[in-house]
């Protein structure tokens, strides 16, 4: 069984400009990215690259409209490179601009195109959450089905990634925060994944360490004190990413997809809503294995017992940020049993990577639970 990969070359760099004159940007480069971090960190460098705008082509998370709409307004053909300078939304389209002969966004996630790579990736994310500069998915709402997609494939692997914390100063506090647990919730689940191995753990050890370390720092001393830990932000959400890029994730983000494609949830946000829940389900069931060790860590650091760590963790997150009953963001009652289904029908790959598993009246239990 394979234990480990990693073949995405990591970089650093105190400035974007920094980056630009060690790769060497030409105008066969192509740069996704949105104009507020195009206007403070690349504007000024007169750069012969072509820039697409996100922003330009819709609001929000990634669709295959948006991709679809992109991609009639350039030529792939003329490019070698794309580069990604953004989060998650920036990060998934790019990742499939590197795919040969696509020209429709959910031919690639209903793989009725061979996924076969025609041009290098180059990522710079700007949020501490996603990770996708290290794994090999892209994910994206499929307007008829309501829900998420997501396409797995090594193919999708980013030949570079490159931190620059200097990108993420200028990222919202809320964004911050949703990002940053979205990070948590990569390595906690990527820790009680089937395929965790001691290799795995130690980057999500390092991750959950870091991450609640700067969470209890913020709660005490406000907002302010993240921006002098931007650095290690970055890098425990990497470390989160690589973590997950080698073991998957699991139930937190297959019940989080309904919720996201329905109503437009963002992604970090939306996969808050479920965290504690589905693992205060786990505990429950009392389950043995990795589970007891990451119960443990959690604890420790939070100063708690493993029987309450889970309340412990709601309280911590929610002093940084409020998690919200589900009908807030639109869901009905009488929708309960179509978000079930759909985590059923649509996200097995999650499902089969979880720590335990989910029967259908479970999944439903935390859906009513949390409505």
């Amino acid at each position: 069984m394979q234990l480990f990969k990693l073949k995405t070359r990591l970089s650093e760099f105190n400035s974007f400009a920094d980056f630009a004159k060690e790769f060497n940007l030409k105008k066969e480069d192509l740069i996704i990215t949105n104009e507020f971090l195009y206007n403070p960190y690349m504007r000024d460098l007169h750069l012969p690259c072509r820039f697409i705008m996100q922003e330009h082509y819709g609001m929000g998370e990634p669709s295959d409209e948006m991709i679809n709409h992109i991609l009639a307004d350039i030529e792939l053909e003329n490019y070698t490179r794309v580069i990604a300078v953004g989060g998650g939304t920036v990060i998934d389209i790019s990742k499939l601009f590197t795919l040969h002969g696509i020209v429709n966004a959910t031919d690639a996630f209903e793989r009725k195109i061979p996924v076969e790579k025609a041009r290098q990736l180059v990522i710079l994310p700007t949020t501490c959450g996603t990770g996708s500069e290290v794994t090999n998915i892209s994910i994206a709402e499929i307007k008829s089905r309501h829900t998420k997609m997501g396409l797995a494939d090594d193919t999708l692997l980013a030949d570079d990634a490159v931190l620059i914390p200097e990108l993420v100063r200028g990222l919202p506090y809320k964004f911050f925060v949703c990002s940053s647990i979205d990070a948590l919730i990569h390595a906690v689940e990527s820790y009680v994944s089937p395929k965790s191995n001691p290799y795995t753990q130690i980057f999500c050890r390092a991750a959950i360490k870091s991450i609640i370390d700067v969470f209890k720092h913020i709660a005490a001393q406000g907002p302010e004190y993240r921006l002098e830990h931007l650095r290690e932000m970055l890098i425990a959400s990497n470390y989160a990413g690589i973590a997950f890029g080698n073991t998957g994730v699991g139930a937190v983000h297959a019940l989080s997809y309904p919720l996201g494609g329905n109503y437009h949830v963002p992604h970090g946000e939306a996969n808050y809503q479920f965290f504690t829940e589905v693992f205060k389900f786990y505990y429950k069931k009392k389950p043995s294995g990795n589970i007891t060790e990451v119960n443990a860590l959690l604890a420790n650091l939070l100063g708690t017992d493993t029987k309450h760590v889970y309340e412990e963790l709601d309280c911590l997150l929610g002093k940084l940020l409020s998690k919200n009953p589900l009908h807030t963001y639109g869901m009905k009652p009488e929708e309960i049993d179509g978000f079930t289904d759909n985590v059923l029908q649509t996200q097995q790959r999650l499902l089969a990577n979880n720590h335990v598993e989910l029967t259908r009246e479970e999944i439903k239990e935390i859906y009513s639970t949390l409505y």
